[in-house]
């Protein structure tokens, strides 16, 4: 099932606060870069993130999940609501996360 634009759309007014904060399509998908960095992704209208060490920490009970088959898994954030979680997840996330390779 592909996400749904208002979903997507949802997600990334929660993440206005985030400096940098965008999204690419992907088959259906959305891939969700902060400053150029991958840090998550909305996928069958869920926010997963990468599972990187203050993720699980702010989200110890968070489940992981496949994005989609043959994928690896990511963290679940249920706490869609609280824009102010998101923002320090996302921004927590990215300050793990090494910078992307460059393209020749």
């Amino acid at each position: 099932m592909a996400s749904s634009r208002e979903y997507l759309d949802f997600i990334m007014e929660q993440l206005a606060g985030v400096d940098g904060a965008s999204y690419r399509a992907m088959v259906g998908e959305y891939i969700v870069y902060c400053r150029g960095k991958i840090v998550g992704g909305v996928y069958d209208d869920r926010f997963l993130v990468k599972p990187a060490k203050s993720a699980r920490a702010m989200m110890p009970d968070a489940p992981l999940e496949l994005p989609y088959d043959g994928a690896k898994e990511m963290l679940l954030v249920d706490n869609v609501d609280d824009r102010e979680f998101l923002r320090e997840l996302v921004e927590a996330v990215w300050a793990e996360l090494p910078e992307p390779k460059r393209r020749r």
